[in-house]
C-alpha cells in the first residue's frame, strides 16, 4: 500500500512557481478525460434519441447536440487544469503561440469547422433539402463538422466540405417550398385538330392530384416539328425532388396516351418520304418463293 502511495506521489513536474504535479495527479487526469469523453458521447447520443422522439425539426437538434458538446468539452478542459493546479491564465500565451501554429496547418479543418456552424445558423442548407451542386443532385442526410453528407438519387453517398456548400453555387430545390414547374412535351401527327390536343391536354393535367390549380397549367403550340405538331404542357405541381417530378410526368403521359387513344388522334413517330426520279422506268419483278 505504502509503495502505491509512493508511486502515485512521485513528482513527475516542478513548475517555476513551485507548483508539482505527481504521477498520480496524471493518472486521476488521464481517466477523467476518458470517463469524460465517453459521457459526453453517451450524453450526445441520449439527447439526440429525445430530441427524435419529441419531432424536433432535425436541423435544430443537431444544432442543440453541437452546442451540448462543445460545452461539455470546455468544462471537462477547465476541470482538467484545475486538477493539475494549472491556471488558465497561464495558457493565455501557450494557446495563442497553438492558436497561430494551428491556424496554419489546418486551415482548411477551422474552415471547414466555421462554415459548418454558419450552415446550421443561416440555413441556406437544411437537411431534408433537395439540392444540385455541379452534376449531383440528392437529399442532405447530415451536415456534420467537416462535411455535409448528401443521399443522391442513385443511393450513392457524397460528402461536400462545408466551405464548398458556401463559397459554390448550389442549387436548393426545397429552400422555400416543394412546388416545382415542369413540362411534358407531346408530338402529333399532322392534320390533327390542335384545339382538341389542347383540351385534352389540360384534361389530362386536371385530372393529376399532384398538379397545383395556381399557378394553372398551360398548353403552348410550340413548334411545327418535322414530323409531328410539337405541343408543350407547363405545371406547377407539389413534390420532394427529382423522382416524385418524375413519377408525376409519367402518370400524365399514361393519361395522354389514353385520351389520344380515345378521340383517335395519333401519337406522331419519325417518318420520311422517300422520292426516286429515274430517267427510265423502274423494273419490278416478283418473285415467287
Amino acid at each position: 500500500m505504502n509503495e502505491i502511495q509512493q508511486l502515485l506521489g512521485y513528482p513527475l513536474i516542478t513548475t517555476a512557481s513551485g507548483m508539482v504535479i505527481t504521477s498520480g495527479q496524471v493518472v486521476l487526469t488521464v481517466l477523467v478525460i476518458v470517463l469524460g469523453l465517453g459521457a459526453t458521447w453517451y450524453l450526445q447520443r441520449w439527447l439526440g434519441r429525445q430530441l427524435l422522439k419529441a419531432k424536433v425539426d432535425p436541423n435544430v437538434a443537431q444544432t442543440i447536440q453541437r452546442l451540448v458538446f462543445y460545452s461539455v468539452l470546455v468544462v471537462l478542459f477547465i476541470s482538467v487544469l484545475g486538477m493539475l493546479r494549472i491556471p488558465v491564465t497561464a495558457l493565455a500565451f501557450i494557446s495563442g503561440a497553438v492558436a497561430i501554429g494551428v491556424g496554419f496547418g489546418a486551415q482548411n479543418i477551422i474552415n471547414n469547422l466555421i462554415s459548418g456552424w454558419i450552415l446550421m445558423s443561416e440555413r441556406p442548407v437544411r437537411i431534408g433539402d433537395f439540392v444540385e451542386i455541379d452534376d449531383h443532385r440528392g437529399t442532405v442526410e447530415s451536415i456534420g463538422n467537416r462535411s455535409t453528407r448528401i443521399r443522391r438519387i442513385d443511393g450513392v453517398h457524397l460528402l461536400v466540405p462545408n466551405s464548398q456548400m458556401l463559397e459554390r453555387v448550389v442549387v436548393n430545390w426545397t429552400l422555400i417550398d416543394r412546388d416545382f414547374r415542369t413540362t411534358v412535351r407531346v408530338g402529333v401527327a399532322y392534320g390533327s385538330p390542335v384545339r382538341r390536343v389542347e383540351e385534352l391536354l389540360y384534361q389530362a393535367a386536371g385530372a393529376q392530384e399532384d398538379v397545383l390549380d395556381t399557378p394553372k397549367p398551360v398548353v403552348v403550340f410550340e413548334d411545327f416539328g418535322d414530323n409531328a405538331l410539337v405541343f408543350d404542357l407547363f405545371f406547377w405541381c407539389h413534390a420532394g425532388g427529382e423522382r416524385e417530378l418524375r413519377v408525376i410526368r409519367s402518370d400524365i403521359r399514361f393519361r395522354i396516351e389514353q385520351l389520344f387513344a380515345e378521340n383517335g388522334i395519333t401519337i406522331a413517330f419519325p417518318q420520311r418520304d422517300v422520292h426516286l426520279f429515274a430517267k427510265s422506268p423502274i423494273e419490278f419483278r416478283r418473285v415467287e418463293e
